[in-house]
């Protein structure tokens, strides 16, 4: 009864650091997606539509929240100065005017892209390619206004944008190279994960929203793989939104994105088209298991471990969503938009590898085989195996992309010290490392 006493002022003398984004903010738009995710459902709107009109019922609660509550606008991090009057119009003119030219420029790059890349035009990502074709003149209209708006406020308006746009017009002895490298990796960033993003929002939206009860409820198999597969369109939403608001007057904006080569091959094996667990792929541990759902066929039969199986893997595919709501609208791979210390992230600070690579062995269950094969079992096995290894790879390299700003750094210190998850593995780590006691040994 006195260990919460004791631990108290233990906790209090060393506060978790502050987060940069409230836990309000994913729950407002946690609100959002699922009140029009329940008119979706008794209405039977399961479609692609729909599912756009779910990342705005998605993104307006958390805007609205960061704004009139939060007032992420007046966060030093944006670069915006609200206490002085914007500056005049002819003296920040030329700077817009350039900018304009380096966005436009490099979204007419990433479309030429787009229009090469032969896996854009097939598949789920035709609704990519609609979607971004359909939003591509009202971006260049709304541009113009917002940068000139903009660039009267900023303290430091000559960005990445100005320095392309600089290049693009002739004067590339004043366009610094640093300033185009992460301009450019920020952008690369940005089309290549919102065009995939957007591409998988119907599949999981129409998996999510269902009309049928009784076939939901028909047993503790079908009721888990539903829940799952809300919490995967729960993330997708998240994921897609945050990547479409990179905007600095919501403080949203990347900071840098990852400079490391490492950092950039680790994050896109895991992606199309060059993912590597794939079937067929060199990482596919499929192959003579009983598939994704393996775990169904093992315990068939057994209808209580069939329940508390599938329990457990709707608890992990909840934290993963859970990881991705605790960002709000600032989820991206490969960036820096601020530190998150909340969530799921009091507990590890990688909440998400973590919880999706158990996800899969539970799932998979690689280390049975249908065929009964040994070499099926030890070929799955070690495959999922060099899977997770992959994606410790990505917590290290996005570690050291991140470790370059002092917040992070308190906050992974502070992990180590308070985590659960690092505290154990510490221990477990210091249990192995003992010397073995020489008088026990005798």
């Amino acid at each position: 009864m006195n260990a919460p006493t004791k631990l108290a002022p233990a906790l209090r003398s060393d506060p978790r650091p502050a987060s940069a984004v409230s836990t309000m903010v994913g729950v407002a738009g946690l609100a959002g997606l699922l009140g029009w995710a329940a008119i979706a459902c008794v209405y039977g709107m399961r479609g692609p539509l729909a599912a756009l009109v779910g990342l705005v019922a998605c993104a307006v609660p958390m805007l609205a929240w960061s704004l009139l509550v939060d007032k992420v606008h007046r966060n030093p991090t944006t670069g915006i100065d609200w206490s002085a009057p914007p500056r005049p119009l002819k003296d920040s003119l030329d700077i817009s005017l350039a900018k304009i030219a380096g966005l436009w420029g490099i979204w007419a790059v990433i479309g030429a892209l787009y229009c090469l890349a032969r896996w854009y035009w097939s598949g789920p990502y035709l609704f990519s390619m609609y979607v971004l074709g359909a939003a591509a003149v009202p971006m260049l209209v709304f541009s113009i206004p917002y940068v000139i708006w903009l660039d009267r406020r900023l303290k430091e308006p000559k960005d990445g944008a100005w320095h392309f746009g600089q290049w693009l017009i002739g004067r590339g002895d004043l366009a610094d190279r640093q300033e185009l490298n992460d301009f450019f990796r920020a952008w690369a960033v940005k089309g290549f994960f919102l065009a995939f993003m957007i591409s998988i929002v119907p599949g999981n939206w129409t998996h999510a929203i269902r009309t049928d009860a009784a076939e939901i409820l028909a047993s503790p198999v079908s009721l888990a793989f539903w829940l799952i597969g809300v919490m995967f369109m729960i993330d997708v939403v998240f994921a897609t939104v945050g990547y479409a608001l990179t905007m600095k007057p919501l403080d949203a904006h990347i900071r840098t994105a990852n400079p490391f080569a490492a950092g950039w091959a680790a994050a896109l094996i895991c992606y199309p088209p060059f993912l590597m667990m794939n079937p067929g792929g060199p990482l596919d541990y499929h192959p003579g298991t009983a598939g994704a759902d393996g775990w169904t066929h093992w315990f068939e039969g057994y209808p209580v471990l069939l329940g508390i199986w599938g329990a457990a893997l709707v608890f992990l595919t909840g934290v993963y969503a859970w990881a991705t709501v605790a960002f709000g609208f600032r989820f991206s791979n490969l960036t820096h938009r601020g530190i998150l210390t909340h969530g799921p992230y009091a507990w590890t600070k990688h909440p998400a590898y973590v919880s999706k690579n158990l996800f899969w062995w539970l799932s998979v269950l690689p280390f049975l085989a249908v065929s009964g094969n040994p070499v099926d079992m030890v070929r799955n096995t070690a495959l999922l195996a060099g899977v997770t290894g992959i994606y410790y790879w990505r917590a290290l390299t996005e570690e050291r992309h991140l470790s370059s700003d002092p917040a992070y750094r308190d906050y992974a210190a502070w992990m180590d010290r308070n985590g659960p998850i690092p505290r154990t593995l510490a221990w477990l780590r210091a249990r192995w490392d003992r010397p073995a006691d020489p008088v026990a040994a005798e």
